[in-house]
């Protein structure tokens, strides 16, 4: 989902935001409760009223087109771009009736051309309604981000803002084709892993807006293509893999993300590769050693491995280069899931005759996915080289995404169930078994999995399991919640805390506040909880 180091202006980023966070909740307090006097309600007012931190809308845009990444233009403006096909005058004239005179002068709006290549200023892109971002350095509208978000809003209550973000979406794809990474220029070469029909349900199932829900369908079915037509579509497998469409380095790393000694993420890479022996797969096709340079495929790769939320682990090898290569299990999940759900919005509008057509598809992926991504020795589900027809036996959390989408038989989930130990520590699920020095990694965990997780092993009969990894997890944000004053993006599950920078080597190491996905999951778990465990994870 985003980039590696760039760690000043991270941790800048974080704790401007972790002020604001903390200014707002101290306001909030001052009108209602303490949270020290009423400790088991201080976490759950501080996701809600966070809620409204982490808005922005167009009144803001003046403070959302900044980009630490980026330089503004000479004369100190922030490029806006809207898309070729809009009216400019019309959303110039909209823009100022909503924003104040004094911070539309600090913005430039500029159509996008028809052929991007041609881009030289990146920009923040327009959307038409407010929407939530997730923290600290990430000020933009993110894709899976906004799902989990999205879950947390419908909790508590905010259905309008809920129903804006799944319109946002709606808006990016039928502009730019896909549900983008993020809405700024240099994401609209890639999506993220897709969760458009849960959000269009999500929002359905409280408005019962049947005129709204058809409109979406044309939106989602587009965006289902984008993910099953080549180059996503691996035909091999008839299984489908991320693919970002750009080339050559992503502008973000190049232009901003360096560590103190001025290096980019790709400079770090082309030491490791120089200094270490990847057994993982093939370096020479990413790596020119007698060059020191890196491949056009390595950049391939580099941005594939972005579109996948996972940036960075050692899932798909050495910085996850190689994912260009496999068929992950979560993406072919999310796929199942869009197609099962996309029959079901077809039998809600009455069209009945077209929900076969989608079931089959759904069934088809199920077979294929368990013929080649379930390991029936180990009992979890791998990610599928179909270059050289084998799964790769890396442990990750990602093996619970079949039993979150329902196409696990029982027995496949006994034994994903069976396999808990390898991932469940003192504050919740590691995403791996392996310590690699990614984010995305042991001994990490991080909310959206724990939620997916959760739910899986709930579907399937196991609620002890659910209750007891859900308890963990809140537990331990809840104790770093009341030692920091705020929410943070991950966290270290095997020692139980949220320092986590001196273990993070390849990717951002500053820990992100806010945080948009965090609070949604932990008012989802929190939720389902009895009780009596309710009152255990609040310490009381």
């Amino acid at each position: 989902m985003r980039s590696p180091t760039w760690k000043k202006c991270a941790e800048t980023l974080s704790a401007v935001l972790a002020a604001m966070i903390v200014a707002g909740a101290a306001v909030l307090c001052a009108q209602n409760q303490s949270p020290q006097a009423a400790p088991s309600q201080s976490i759950l007012d501080y996701i809600k009223q966070t809620w409204g931190v982490l808005t922005r809308s167009n009144r803001d845009l003046a403070k959302a087109a900044v980009d630490p990444k980026f330089q503004p233009l000479p004369d100190g403006r922030w490029p806006v771009y809207i898309p070729h096909t809009d009216d400019v005058r019309a959303v110039e004239n909209a823009l100022h009736q909503e924003m104040q005179a004094s911070d539309y002068g600090k913005i430039e709006i500029r159509q996008l051309p028809e052929n991007l290549s041609s881009l030289r200023e990146q920009g923040l892109l327009y959307l038409p309604k407010p929407y939530v971002v997730p923290g600290g350095r990430f000020n933009e509208m993110y894709g899976w981000d906004s799902y989990f978000i999205q879950v947390g809003l419908l909790r508590d209550g905010e259905l309008k803002l809920a129903k804006d973000m799944a319109d946002n979406f709606r808006y990016e794809v039928r502009n730019y084709g896909k549900v983008l990474n993020a809405n700024r220029t240099y994401y609209l070469s890639r999506s993220q892993p897709p969760f458009l029909t849960q959000m269009v349900l999500g929002v359905y199932q409280k408005t019962q807006d049947r005129k709204w829900l058809e409109d979406s369908l044309p939106l989602i079915q587009r965006y289902y293509e984008f993910f099953t037509t080549e180059p996503h579509l691996t035909p091999e497998t008839g299984l489908s893999r991320y693919f970002d469409l750009g080339e050559g380095p992503a502008p973000e790393v190049v232009s901003a993300e360096r560590d103190a000694a001025g290096r980019t993420h790709y400079d770090l890479v082309k030491e490791y590769f120089r200094t270490h022996e990847i057994t993982d797969y093939d370096v020479s096709q990413y790596y020119d050693r007698k060059t020191n340079e890196l491949t056009m495929l390595f950049y391939k790769g580099d941005r594939s491995m972005r579109e996948s939320g996972f940036d960075p682990s050692n899932r798909f090898g050495a910085f996850n280069i190689d994912i260009i290569h496999y068929d992950p299990v979560c993406l072919n999940s999310l796929l199942y899931v869009m197609e099962t759900q996309t029959g079901e919005i077809l039998s809600k509008l009455g069209r009945d005759g077209e929900v076969e057509a989608w079931r089959k598809r759904a069934e088809a992926r199920a077979e294929k996915m368990n013929r080649l991504m379930w390991d029936e020795k180990e009992g979890l589900y791998y990610d599928y080289d179909f270059v050289h027809h084998r799964v790769r036996h890396y442990p990750f959390l990602t093996t619970f995404y079949p039993l979150w989408a329902g196409l696990a038989s029982k027995e496949q989930a006994a034994r994903v169930q069976q396999n808990l130990s390898l991932f469940e520590k003192a504050g919740g699920l590691q995403t791996s078994t392996y310590v690699s020095g990614n984010q995305w990694d042991s001994p990490f965990g991080w909310a959206p999995l724990q939620m997916i997780a959760v739910e899986g092993l709930r579907r399937y009969g196991y609620p002890d399991d659910a209750e007891r990894i859900s308890m963990k997890f809140l537990s331990l944000v809840r104790r770093e919640f009341e030692r920091q004053g705020y929410i943070v993006e991950k966290y270290d599950v095997v020692q139980g805390g949220s320092n986590v920078a001196a273990k993070i080597h390849f990717g951002y190491s500053a820990n992100q506040a806010g945080f948009g996905w965090t609070n949604a999951v932990f008012t989802e778990l929190y939720d389902q909880l009895t009780p009596e465990d309710k009152r255990k994870v609040m310490g009381e």
